[in-house]
């Protein structure tokens, strides 16, 4: 029997629900499903949100990867910096446009990207890197741009697990060549199915972006005329409406996962829990709220046993997934080791304070029964 559920998706669609209703209904039962005024005016918000000038809807995160790396010439022969320890949908979108992933390791305090592990995967072929904003962190933007800039390389920004994330007051998707964001929909912006955006400030990438994710087709070019070879990756209308219904709830909804996190770092202070660091410029939004325990899968199945679910992400780095061990040239200890680690528990914003506390005393209860301590005393 699931006592805490880990994520509630259906509590987001109900409260947002009498909001969205009349316009949805409208759209549904109006016939126009691709694209329109429903798409456009979600585009102009996300982009607002984002502090960007352009966005452009995508069929899926992972689309927006790949188009944005399309749109910015990189293939064949170039080389892209990216984070081992992130959902493989980051590195696929290198393979995919023919380029070959450069994999970094990543901090052992926030498990993020830093300068020096992005100086470190540096060659004479690499033409971008991939900058994860993972579990909802940005990293050290100011020291990655300056990097990138003295590397001459494009910065792409994976903020799939970041809507509303900050680096000093500035938001996830405003500071590098374009942001790419997934609407999934357990992510903190999700949507009742698939869906995706790029957003940039630069319009020739974002005109580029649009036409690759519509069969080639270039702005007010003929319906069958195509200046590209593109893809068919487009945001539906009715995700688009239940989007602009959801980003008017995002904030709230932030605030609240931000306020459960602080109750979680409360509770299991002094435990032999490793947290991950929140750095002073950061604005964490905790899609979601990983902890790094030994015996991690002892942990999570006893704590399954008391009816709380959790998740792990991720178990196994990308660069020892089978398809893409071709690719990795050297050790990367930190992802490797905390992959080992990483328990994700519940998090989301109708979670309330007294499951938080029953998820924290259970877990401290665990610690305790199963004696977990001294395997985190030596993390390095």
């Amino acid at each position: 029997m699931t006592l805490v559920p880990f994520t509630d998706l259906a509590a987001m669609t109900r409260e947002v629900w009498p909001s969205v209703e009349i316009d949805y209904l409208a759209q549904l039962l109006g016939g126009g499903y691709i694209g329109g005024p429903a798409v456009t005016a979600f585009e102009e918000q996300w982009a607002a949100y984002c502090g960007a000038r352009y966005a452009v809807g995508t069929g899926n995160g992972t689309d927006a990867l790949e188009l944005t790396l399309a749109a910015l010439g990189i293939g064949r022969g170039d080389e892209v910096v990216v984070p081992a320890n992130t959902f493989i949908a980051t590195a696929a979108a290198v393979v995919r446009v023919g380029a070959v992933p450069r994999f970094a390791d990543v901090s052992d305090e926030t498990l993020l990207m830093t300068p020096g592990t992005v100086s470190d995967a540096l060659t004479p072929r690499t033409r971008a890197v991939i900058v994860v904003h993972s579990f909802g962190q940005m990293p050290d933007m100011t020291g990655l741009l300056a990097l990138a800039a003295e590397a001459g390389i494009a910065v792409v920004e994976d903020a799939a697990q970041a809507h509303g994330a900050e680096w000093d007051g500035r938001r996830a998707g405003s500071f590098a060549d374009a942001g790419c964001f997934s609407f999934y929909p357990a992510k903190n912006l999700g949507a009742c199915g698939d869906g995706g955006a790029v957003v940039t400030s630069r319009p020739e990438l974002a005109d580029r972006v649009r036409a690759l994710a519509n069969h080639g087709r270039s702005h007010g070019a003929a319906h069958y005329e195509h200046a590209y070879v593109g893809t068919n990756s487009r945001l539906d209308a009715l995700q688009a409406v239940l989007l602009s219904g959801k980003l008017g709830f995002l904030e709230e909804w932030t605030e609240r996962r931000i306020a459960l996190a602080a109750r979680y770092r409360a509770a299991l202070s002094g435990t032999e829990l490793r947290l991950t660091a929140v750095a002073p410029a950061a604005r964490h939004v905790y899609h979601l709220f990983a902890v790094r325990v030994a015996r991690r899968d002892r942990v999570r199945a006893e704590l399954g046993r008391h009816g709380i679910e959790t998740g792990v992400h991720y178990p196994l780095p990308c660069h020892r997934q089978p398809p893409l061990r071709r690719f990795a040239d050297r050790p990367l200890p930190v992802a490797e080791r905390s992959a080992a680690q990483l328990l994700s528990l519940p998090l989301f914003p109708h979670m309330t304070a007294d499951q938080v506390d029953f998820v924290s005393a259970t877990l401290r209860e665990t610690l305790l029964e199963l004696r977990v301590g001294p395997e985190l005393i030596d993390v390095q």
